[in-house]
């Protein structure tokens, strides 16, 4: 049973995310009311049946089974969170009870767990119980044991390889609340492809009892914090046995450490919150991203260099490690020691953590890296430091851009820089610009000659993608989209798509979309004590045949949330046009203490209450994966307008093209290599001027009212007369002829299937 607390009030509240209900009911029923326009039924293309698309399987329906029995096989299957990607194992929870399937957001284990016996027998005496978990067993098992990637083209030549990936959060499913944003996100769906693709790689984190925080919005658009209490036996994770000790300071800090299987990919959670360390050390773990930054820095110390012990205890020596970010710095530092225990010098023990070391940093913009200040860190990391015979001012000389700068922090990232053979941006662009950030590291004056390479995020498609895009793409094109393989040629397929079944595909999503956003502003207007006829109001918001516009991301300033408001009149007019309507769903969380960010988030609520788009612009509380997934999903047009060059991926729109929807971008992070002139829209141009964090007020009016003009245009020249126009049949052709040029050239690169290829055969086994 998940309870919460409100920061404000310390008062039990029950938290809207246990009664959100899924809307796929709904929006199936709505749907088939909806679908007014009449299309020819195109001849659709035979497919083969894949192994990889076990949502297809059929078995007999077996015979009865005992209740312990099946308990005992839904364990086994929730324990697992292959059933976070993978449809066919989520079903036998669902069937088993579907109010609490949905009021848990969609949690095996806690459906298992408010279950009683006599609701369990009673699912054993169904037919489509027994089949459905017969089905998801068969399935679970296949996946587990099938050839893959790997072991067909590399486990030969490599066969002592083993991967220890090290990342702070880890988005697997929304009902496994230990991420905060894309970060967590990118990190889940890398561990998911090194499963589907077989790559033998294990998982480092901290299992935090909080998550990140629970996101609502006050009655004036205030951000209202709450901090969860997670079960953690309502949680895929299970004891190990095993408690590593970690020095941090004077202190050892006493850590379980727990697994969580992500298909074949296990990973391994430190849990401080034991009752043998001191109060502030079991905070070390209490929540993601909370607390002062002498406490974060601490948490970092548990990651990486706890991180390091765990291995060790668990008998697993990593051929590399690859850390996610700056947050895992210190594990590097951990190996050094344990290199120099080993009897090595001190310059051939940093040759050999460079050459072990990959390191992935994830952002463009100065002031989101993590800096301490250098005494706290030599604190903290004394006895590591003392083991691996590095002194103060080595330390400092590792850490600090420049080295006798005496008031320069320790950065975590110029610290991975300097220990990692190997480094990486994830776009392109963003290569570019952590070159020319990092040059002094690197002592060199042309960013060209800085050794920081570029592989381009991706998304986990199998994770992302609705099971009606999947079985269109399947039965009207012929390819599987979810193609455990590094490549997926089948996508160019896409265009050739029949136009008249696709556009039924799509209004059937975006009614989904409609359905579910209606749901989540009723439960919010709910949750808030508001009358009657508000609720009725939420409950008719949007307008399922209208063009529809999404924004969801993270609530930083630099993604610029209410560019699209910075001339409202000319907004309205695009918005409130009767013939050719357009409506805006937004969704984003800020940090608790980004002050800022929340102010975004409250800009975009009081536009909702506007007058002139009440029911047209709308905000969903609470942005997890659910929202994700539905939003990019129902969406015709994903907007993204960050401060060019400071998105340094913005994996969100790598999303959209799976189900048919078009990215209308800033020529930033990923879009610049996606773009093709043909696929999307761009927002402005890549030789616009751009200005840092530091330009003076008046300069950073002038790039968003320029960013805002250019975004205007392509509203009112490009994007809504081309949905709006509509031959006899009722199908905008120059629309949905770019819709399936999105889908032809963008997912095929776009994954993480490629992504994590990519790091193989380029970091983890060259």
């Amino acid at each position: 049973m998940l309870q919460c607390f409100a920061q404000t009030s310390k008062q039990l509240v029950v938290v809207d995310a246990l009664v959100w209900p899924d809307s796929t009911i709904f929006a199936r029923m709505a749907a088939k009311k909806s679908a007014s326009v009449r299309v020819k039924k195109a001849a659709s293309i035979p497919v083969k049946k894949s192994r990889s698309s076990p949502s297809h399987r059929r078995t007999v329906v077996p015979a009865p089974i005992a209740p312990a029995d099946a308990l005992t096989q839904l364990r086994a299957l929730a324990m697992n969170t292959w059933w976070s990607w993978n449809e066919i194992a989520r079903r036998p929870f669902a069937a088993l009870d579907p109010v609490m399937w949905h009021a848990t957001k969609c949690s095996p284990l806690s459906v298992l767990a408010f279950s009683g016996p006599s609701t369990l027998s009673a699912a054993c005496d169904e037919n489509g119980f027994r089949l459905a978990l017969a089905d998801a067993t068969a399935a679970s098992n296949e996946a587990m044991n099938a050839p893959s990637w790997w072991s067909r083209t590399q486990a030969k030549k490599h066969p002592n390889t083993l991967i220890a990936y090290f990342c702070s959060e880890y988005a697997i499913h929304e009902s496994v609340q230990q991420y905060s944003g894309g970060l967590g996100v990118l990190a889940g769906d890398h561990l998911k492809s090194a499963s589907d693709l077989g790559i033998p790689l294990v998982a480092i984190g901290l299992y935090y009892s909080h998550g990140y925080y629970i996101q609502q919005f006050a009655q004036d658009g205030t951000t209202k914090v709450v901090y969860p209490v997670y079960d953690r036996r309502t949680m895929p994770v299970e004891e190990t046995g095993i408690i590593i000790d970690c020095p941090i300071g004077t202190d050892t800090v006493r850590a379980k450490v727990l697994r969580m299987d992500v298909g074949r990919t296990k990973v391994f959670l430190l849990d401080a919150d034991l009752p043998e360390n001191k109060p502030e050390n079991r905070l070390l773990t209490e929540g993601l991203y909370k607390g002062e930054p002498e406490l974060r820095m601490r948490q970092q110390v548990l990651l990486g260099v706890g991180g390091m012990r765990a291995l060790r205890a668990l008998n697993l020596a990593p051929t590399k490690i690859h850390l996610n970010e700056g947050h895992a710095a210190f594990a590097a530092l951990e190996l050094l020691a344990e290199f120099r225990s080993n009897g090595l010098s001190h310059d051939d023990a940093i040759e050999r953590v460079r050459a072990r070391t990959v390191f992935t940093t994830h952002t463009p913009v100065a002031a989101g890296h993590d800096r301490y200040d250098a005494a706290w860190v030599w604190g903290a990391l004394q006895g590591t430091l003392a083991r691996a015979g590095v002194s103060r001012a080595e330390l400092e000389a590792l850490g600090r851009e420049n080295a006798s700068d005496e008031r320069e922090p320790i950065c975590m990232t110029v610290l991975c820089l300097r220990l990692a053979a190997r480094v990486n941006g994830v776009a392109k662009l963003h290569a570019e610009v952590s070159r020319a950030m990092w040059k002094s590291v690197y002592g060199v004056k042309r960013a060209s000659a800085v050794a920081i390479t570029s592989i381009t995020n991706g998304v986990h498609v199998p994770t992302w993608i609705d099971p009606r895009a999947a079985r269109f793409w399947r039965e009207s094109c012929g390819f599987d989209p979810c193609a455990a393989t590094p490549r997926n040629s089948g996508w160019k397929r896409a265009a050739q798509a029949p136009i008249a079944d696709f556009w039924s595909m799509r209004l059937s999503l975006r009614t989904a979309l409609v359905s579910f956003a209606r749901e989540r502003l009723t439960r919010a207007s709910q949750r808030r004590g508001e009358n009657p006829q508000a609720l009725e109001v939420c409950a008719n918001m949007l307008d399922a045949s209208a063009l529809t516009i999404g924004f969801a991301r993270r609530f930083a300033t630099y993604k610029r949330a209410p560019l699209i408001f910075t001339d409202i009149e000319r907004l309205a007019q695009i918005v409130g046009d009767g013939k050719r309507p357009v409506q805006f769903i937004f969704a984003g969380k800020a940090h608790p203490r980004d002050v800022q960010g929340q102010a975004y988030a409250k800009q975009v609520f009081d536009m909702t209450r506007h007058p002139l788009f009440r029911g047209k612009v709308v905000l969903i509380e609470e942005y997890d994966m659910a929202v994700g997934r539905a939003l990019v999903a129902g969406c015709d047009v994903w907007l993204n307008n960050p401060i060019r060059p400071h998105e340094a991926s913005g994996t969100s729109g790598m999303k959209s093209p799976l189900h048919g929807g078009i990215n209308c971008s800033i020529l930033d992070g990923w879009w610049p290599e996606g773009f093709d002139g043909t696929n999307g829209w761009a927002i402005g141009s890549a030789k616009d001027e751009s200005f840092s964090e530091t330009d003076a007020h008046g300069a950073g009016q002038a790039r968003d009212a320029r960013d805002a003009l250019a975004l205007y245009t392509l509203l009112e020249k490009k994007l809504v007369p081309d949905f709006y126009d509509r031959g006899r049949d009722g199908l905008p052709r120059k629309w949905i002829k770019r819709a399936l040029a999105s889908a032809a050239t963008i997912p095929d690169f776009f994954s993480t299937h490629r992504m994590v290829s990519e790091y193989t055969t380029r970091a983890y086994i060259s």
